[in-house]
C-alpha cells in the first residue's frame, strides 16, 4: 500500500529537475506511505518521464523496494495497492519459466505485463493504482481497480500530463490554482461528494474504476478504456439453497485471501452484519486470537457497543473499544476535511478516522464490511425505492402535492434526530412518478428541487445524471439490481470508499474490504432479487448464509450507521464559523449561490426553525474547502 506520482512533460527536461518535481509530490502524501519512498526520472529526445512514490509496507518487507524494473529496465512500475491473488499468478508464471527477484505482488504485475500486455489487467484481483512506462514503445498505462478502491487522478494540459493519488499532489505541481468545475459543484450538492470521472476542479478528472489510461508519447494522445468487460445482470436458475452455499464459500475465500499479510491485521467490528460475518470468517481462518476495533459514543443514540461486545464475545477476539465524546471528533474535523482535497460531507468520515487513528496504534491492516450493501442489497434507501413503487400504485399523481402539503407541519423536525419523521420525510420528498426517484434517493444533501434554488442559476445543471445513465444503461432506476448497479458507479466509487481511503491512509492504516470481490458481485448478480431482498429483509441470502453461525436473532438486529451529531455542532460549537460562511461579502465574491436561498437555509437551521442538518453540513464543508484552498 502507499501513494504514487506521476509527471510527464512534453519537453526534456534534467533529470535532477524532475527528481525535485517529484519529491514536492511525494512529501504531500508521506502519509500514505511513511516507511520508503522511490523515484524514477527518464529523460528522451522529445520528453521526460517521471514517476515517484510513497510505501507503506505490507508483504514482502525487504525486497518490494519502488519503482521496480523488468530485468532489461525497459519498462518501470509504481504501484499503490494489493493484489489478492498473485501467489497464484505467480505460480502460473513460474510454471511458463518466469523467474522472481522478490516476493512481492508489485513484481507479479510487471511480469505479467511483460509477459501478456494489457490484458493482464482484468487478471488481477486487487485494489489498485499503479503506472507503467515501457519505454519499447514508448507508452504510459495507468490503471484503477474494479470497484475504484484506491484513487487515482489525472490531468492534461499542453505542457504535459500529471497523475497522482491524492489531488493534492497533482495542485502542487501546477502554476496556479483551476477553477472550479460547475459539473463538480452539481454533484457535490447532490450528492455529498463527487463521483469520477470529475472533481471539484476544471479539467481535473478522477480515472473511472475498473479503467486504463493508455498514453502515447509519441503523439502525446491519450486513450480510455475499460479493463474488465462487466456482463449484465442476468438471472441464472439456481435454488435457494445452492447459491446460500455458493455464497458462504466465496465469502470465506475472499476473507482468506484479504487476510495476506506480513504485519499485523485485525477488523473493524461494528456489530452489523457485515463486519461482524467478516470478523467471524477470519477468526476461523487462523488458530490465533484475532484484533478486532470498535468504537463507541457516549451520547446514547450513536453508541452501538453492545453489538460488537457480543461478537468479540463470540468469537473469542482480542477486542479494543474506543469510547468517545463528541469533542474528541470535532477537535479533528478542520484536518479530516481539508485532506479529502474536495468538497466531501459524509459525516461518518470523522467517527472513521478516529477507528483508524486508534486501530493504527496496534495493526498496520483492517479488514472492513465495506460493500456488503452493495453486494447484497442491505441499504435502507432500497427499502424506499420499493415503497416508492407501492405508494405511487396506491396514490394519484395529482393528490402527491396535497399529501406532502398536508403532512409537512406534522414531519418538521428542528433537531438532528434522523428519526421515523426524518425517514418518511424523505421518502416524500423522492417520490417521482416518471421512474427517477431513486436519483433523488441518492441525493444526501439537495434533491434536483433544492439544488436548483440554491445555487446560481448560471450553474445549475439540470442533466446532471445523463452521462451516468448512459454509461447503465439506466434512464428509469426501478428495481433492485438497478440501485445496486447505480451505487457501485456512484456512491461506492465517490463517497464510501474514498470516505475509507483519505481517513484510513490518514493515519497509515491499510483497509481491505472482502465483499468487494469482482467474483462474488457478478454472481449476486445472477441471483433472483428476491434472494437478496426478501419481502422488507435485507441482505437475505448473507444472513442466511451465516444465520447458524450467531445467536438467535442476532442478524435482524437494526443498527442506525456511523454518523456524527454535526447538526448540533452546527448550531453549537461551530455557529461562529457558519455564521461567518453566509457573510454577503463573502457569497457575493464567490458568486456560486442563490444567496437570499442559501443564508435562510443556514439561519433558519441556526435558529432551529427547521433542521436541514444534512443541507447545511454540506454548505458548511464546501466553504471550509473553499476558504483552505482559494483563502488561505
Amino acid at each position: 500500500m502507499c501513494g504514487i506520482n506521476g509527471i510527464i512533460t512534453m519537453q526534456p527536461i534534467a533529470e535532477a529537475q524532475m527528481h525535485e518535481q517529484l519529491k514536492a509530490m511525494n512529501d504531500l502524501i508521506i502519509h500514505r506511505g511513511p516507511d520508503d519512498d522511490g523515484q524514477v526520472a527518464i529523460a528522451e529526445n522529445d520528453f521526460t518521464v517521471g514517476m515517484g512514490m510513497r510505501r507503506l509496507a505490507i508483504i514482502d518487507l525487504t525486497s518490494g523496494k519502488q519503482p521496480m524494473y523488468s530485468d532489461d529496465n525497459a519498462i518501470v512500475i509504481v504501484f499503490n495497492g494489493e493484489i489478492y491473488n498473485y501467489r497464484k499468478l505467480k505460480s502460473q508464471l513460474e510454471a511458463a519459466g518466469v523467474s522472481f527477484k522478490t516476493t512481492s505482488d508489485t513484481e507479479v504485475i510487471l511480469k505479467l505485463y511483460e509477459k501478456e500486455g494489457t490484458a493482464a489487467f482484468s487478471k488481477l484481483d486487487g485494489m489498485f493504482g499503479f503506472s507503467i512506462y515501457d519505454r519499447s514503445i514508448n507508452k504510459l498505462f495507468i490503471a484503477r481497480d474494479f470497484f475504484g478502491e484506491k484513487p487515482l487522478y489525472y490531468t492534461q494540459s499542453q505542457n504535459g500530463f500529471l497523475w497522482a493519488s491524492e489531488l493534492k499532489s497533482i495542485i502542487k505541481h501546477l502554476p496556479t490554482r483551476p477553477p472550479i468545475s460547475p459539473k463538480g459543484l452539481n454533484l457535490f450538492f447532490r450528492l455529498t461528494y463527487i463521483p469520477a470521472p470529475h472533481t471539484i476542479y476544471e479539467g481535473i478528472y478522477k480515472l473511472e474504476a475498473n479503467h486504463c489510461i493508455t498514453y502515447d508519447l509519441n503523439t502525446h494522445a491519450l486513450e480510455i478504456n475499460q479493463i474488465c468487460e462487466e456482463p449484465a445482470p442476468k438471472e441464472q436458475s439456481i435454488s435457494f439453497g445452492d447459491a446460500k452455499n455458493k455464497v458462504k464459500e466465496m465469502v470465506y475465500d475472499s476473507v482468506n485471501s484479504r487476510s495476506v499479510s506480513d504485519v499485523p491485521l485485525g477488523t473493524f467490528l461494528s456489530g452489523g452484519v457485515d463486519s461482524s460475518i467478516v470478523s467471524l470468517c477470519l477468526s476461523q481462518a487462523t488458530n490465533k486470537k484475532i484484533e478486532t476495533f470498535s468504537i463507541g459514543f457516549k451520547k446514547v443514540r450513536y453508541d452501538e457497543t453492545d453489538k460488537s461486545q457480543l461478537v468479540a464475545k463470540l468469537i473469542n477476539s482480542n477486542h479494543h473499544e474506543f469510547v468517545i465524546d463528541e469533542d474528541d471528533l470535532k477537535d479533528s474535523i478542520h484536518d479530516i476535511l481539508v485532506n479529502f482535497d474536495e468538497p466531501f460531507s459524509d459525516t461518518a468520515a470523522l467517527p472513521t478516522h478516529l477507528i483508524s487513528q486508534k486501530t493504527r496504534e496496534y495493526v498496520t491492516v483492517a479488514l472492513t464490511g465495506d460493500g456488503g450493501d452493495e453486494v447484497f442489497g442491505g441499504y435502507n434507501k432500497y427499502y424506499i425505492g420499493k415503497m416508492n413503487k407501492r405508494y405511487t400504485s396506491i396514490i394519484p399523481k395529482n393528490l402527491h402535492g396535497l399529501v406532502k402539503k398536508a403532512t409537512t407541519p406534522l414531519l418538521a423536525t428542528k433537531d438532528d434526530s434522523r428519526g421515523k419523521r426524518f425517514k418518511i420525510r424523505k421518502l416524500l420528498n423522492t417520490i417521482d412518478y416518471d421512474g427517477q426517484f431513486y436519483w433523488d434517493i441518492i441525493s444526501l444533501a439537495n434533491v434536483e428541487s433544492q439544488l436548483e434554488e440554491i445555487l446560481n442559476p448560471a450553474l445549475f445543471d439540470a442533466n446532471l445524471f445523463g452521462e451516468y445513465k448512459k454509461k447503465l444503461n439506466i434512464d428509469k432506476a426501478t428495481t433492485l439490481t438497478h440501485f445496486r448497479m447505480i451505487d457501485r458507479v456512484l456512491s461506492l466509487e465517490g463517497g464510501m470508499l474514498p470516505k475509507v481511503d483519505r481517513t484510513s491512509m490518514m493515519n497509515s492504516l491499510e483497509c481491505r474490504a472482502p465483499f468487494l470481490n469482482r467474483e462474488l458481485w457478478e454472481f449476486t448478480n445472477t441471483l433472483p432479487e428476491s434472494y437478496l431482498m426478501k419481502g422488507w429483509n435485507k441482505k437475505h441470502i448473507l444472513k442466511e448464509a451465516f444465520r447458524d453461525q450467531f445467536p438467535e436473532n442476532f442478524l435482524e438486529r437494526s443498527k442506525s450507521g456511523f454518523g456524527s451529531p454535526v447538526g448540533d455542532w452546527l448550531r453549537q460549537s461551530l455557529r461562529k464559523e457558519l455564521e461567518s460562511y453566509i457573510e454577503p461579502a463573502r457569497l457575493e465574491a464567490q458568486q456560486l449561490f442563490n444567496i437570499p436561498v442559501i443564508t435562510q437555509l443556514v439561519k433558519d437551521h441556526l435558529s432551529s426553525k427547521s433542521d436541514n442538518t444534512f443541507r447545511v453540513w454540506a454548505f458548511y464543508c464546501f466553504q471550509k474547502w473553499y476558504q483552505f484552498n482559494y483563502q488561505a
